[in-house]
């Protein structure tokens, strides 16, 4: 008896996403592994001199184009290197000789054995392998978080070599013999001609974590370097984009639908590694085509060095982190470069056709390693004349790399003087915004390229992205190009759309209409909004209109309305005895306030008059008897 077991729809999903990436990763494992390698001379015991090679590691900072000499140091302690050694920095050199610390493989990351060395004063690191196997490279951890705190900071060489090189520098430095090694870097690089030809195997999503930062930061700290190189004709620059296919007995599933485009032919994971929220990888796919079709068109044109500055604008306009990763934030950035995006979308193709899209095609063939290059297995990989870089994404330090690529003496100036600047904002304005008018401009020129940030201009502050727009707002704005609002002055008047009691914004004034940024009179005549009273003409005029009534009747403007302008006899009889009773209510009111007035002055007068003046006899003797009193009593 058969028995069936149903399952769960949400663990089908699991065992087809898993399936899918263990085909992946299949695809991917049984590919050619090349090992760049750096050469060691052992320069003393005489009894050990030989040469050997060594696999740089991929972090670090390899001295590329140049070599260094330093007496070997094996640890009594700790061997593997997997904890910081005991001291203030053990093995900083006491002699002239840089010190280049030997430790054991296993146990714990490559690059923490190289940290740890590194902070005990080691100018560079061997790891000596514990088995009998070709060389490997020496790569960093991705997902571990303890890698956030010291594999940016590595900043000396590291190589790993083979087990009986290991083992006889080891038994030498047990006898108590000093033994003296030079590493040489200056053939790790191909020199044929005097152009350096590199690419770039990167990717446009920025949510994969500390590798997606590592690149993005590179390129954006790169750019100046990269576009002095190639406008002078010192390089060959091209951008390449990994990509998987989907097993076709997968196309179908809704793993593939949403991580492939062209019927499963070209996949990338999903970005937050969910395939039920957030972007999916096809987007990524999508994008990564865009921007190979960026530099393919720009290469057309001979500005293929617009590549960096698109790549970069895109990094910070359309991130996935801001979620606006799309197609319509690219085409802003686009537009603002001056690409032609008619071109790019033709490059491009249909992403729904069943059919080979050619420039993903090529980018498929082009992983696959030949000649003296490897396999692109890991991102971010540069490679510098079909050999890969291994170290450290820095400016400085691929800098060198690119530099050690040239047949001697035909070197460019820039690698004489690697601290070059370039004003960016020259060509196009870097791509900013700007007022032509107001000779204003967002664009601001930095060693590590242009940056495009709204300006402060006479106390007057912009804000905006800094791209496409820029908007100047606070009480001052209109004192500045008119705070960027319409503003026009015909027969002597002066119409703005800017307000000073508004921080931001413009609007038309009254008798004008528009966004604020263009406006146009209202022609209030023929829109028949004013002047609508019978027998009334109607003229219009910038900014306004002027009404007249017919005959002698007077327009009043708030009314929209005509009055007469002189009355009937009977109103001029009516307001004539208006006028007369109030003009004979006011003289008699005056006649009456004139005799009270005089009336009462005159008592005021006399009263006090009395008391000094007699008036006749009988007053003077009531005068005086009434003050007899006084002068026999208490006096006064």
């Amino acid at each position: 008896m058969m028995m069936i077991t149903c399952i769960p729809l949400a663990m089908w999903k699991k065992i087809t996403a898993l399936v899918f990436v263990l085909t992946v990763v299949l695809n991917c494992v049984y590919g050619r592994f090349v090992v760049e390698k750096s050469s060691i001379t052992v320069l003393h015991p005489l009894s050990l001199r030989s040469k050997h090679d060594s696999a740089i590691g991929n972090f670090g900072i390899p001295d590329y184009g140049g070599f260094m000499v330093g007496s070997v140091v094996y640890p009594e302690k700790g061997a593997f290197g997997c904890k910081a050694f005991d001291g203030d920095k053990p093995f900083k050199s006491k002699f002239p000789r840089p010190t280049v610390l030997l430790l054991d493989r296993g146990e714990c990351y490559f690059a923490l054995k190289v940290w740890n060395g590194q902070q005990g004063g080691a100018a560079a690191v061997l790891v000596a392998d514990s088995v009998d196997e070709p060389l490997i490279t020496m790569d960093s951890p991705e997902e571990s978080t303890d890698a956030d705190g010291y594999v940016e900071k590595i900043g000396i060489p590291s190589a790993l070599i083979d087990r009986p090189f290991g083992d006889s520098l080891k038994e030498a430095l047990k006898k108590g013999e000093e033994v003296v090694i030079k590493i040489d870097w200056r053939e790790s690089v191909p020199h044929p001609d005097q152009r350096v030809e590199y690419e770039f195997w990167t990717n446009s999503n920025d949510e994969c974590g500390i590798r997606c930062d590592e690149q993005m930061n590179f390129v954006k700290s790169f750019k100046g370097h990269a576009q002095i190189l190639e406008k002078g004709g010192y390089t060959l620059f091209t951008p390449h984009y990994i990509t998987w296919y989907c097993p076709r007995a997968f196309v179908l599933s809704s793993q593939c639908k949403s991580q492939c485009i062209n019927h499963g032919r070209y996949c990338a994971p999903d970005p937050e590694q969910d395939f039920g929220e957030g972007y999916q990888g096809k987007a990524v796919v999508f994008e990564n085509l865009r921007q190979l079709c960026v530099h393919r068109v720009a290469n057309e044109s001979n500005r293929s060095w617009v590549w960096w500055d698109y790549v970069t604008d895109f990094h910070i306009r359309c991130s996935m982190k801001a979620k606006r990763y799309s197609k319509e934030c690219a085409e802003e950035v686009m537009k603002s470069l001056e690409l032609p995006i008619e071109k790019i979308r033709k490059c491009m193709g249909d992403p729904k056709a069943d059919v080979d899209n050619e420039v993903l095609k090529t980018e498929q063939e082009l992983q696959v390693g030949r000649g003296s290059r490897g396999d692109v297995t890991i991102l971010p990989t540069l490679i510098v004349n079909n050999v890969q870089y291994r170290g450290k994404l820095e400016r400085t330090a691929v800098l060198k790399a690119i530099c050690a690529g040239y047949k001697e003496t035909t070197d460019p100036p820039i690698c004489l003087s690697g601290d070059l600047e370039t004003n960016e904002c020259l060509e196009r304005n870097g791509g900013c915004w700007q007022d032509r008018e107001a000779n204003i401009t967002a664009c601001k020129d930095t060693f590590r390229g242009r940056v495009c940030e709204c300006p402060a201009v006479k106390g007057v502050q912009y804000r905006g992205d800094g791209y496409i727009s820029c908007e100047a707002y606070g009480p001052a704005r209109c004192s500045m190009n008119n705070g960027g609002c319409w503003s026009e002055t015909k027969n002597g008047l002066t119409f703005s759309a800017c307000s000073e009691s508004q921080l931001t914004g413009c609007q038309c004034p009254k008798g004008f209409r528009g966004d604020g940024h263009k406006c146009e009179d209202i022609n209030e005549c023929k829109e028949r909004s004013a002047c609508q009273c019978d027998g009334c003409s109607c003229k219009n005029t910038w900014g306004g209109y002027d009404c007249k009534c017919k005959g002698n009747l007077v327009y009043i403007k708030e009314q929209d309305a005509c009055i007469e302008r002189n009355g009937s006899r009977f109103g001029w009889f009516l307001t004539f005895m208006v006028l007369a009773v109030v003009a004979g209510a006011g003289a008699a009111g005056y006649i009456f306030y004139k005799y009270r007035l005089r009336s009462y002055m005159d008592s005021e007068i006399m009263a006090i008059m009395s008391q000094y003046m007699p008036l006749d006899n009988n007053h003077n003797n009531e005068v005086a008897a009434e003050a007899q009193p006084l002068r026999h009593g208490s006096s006064v």
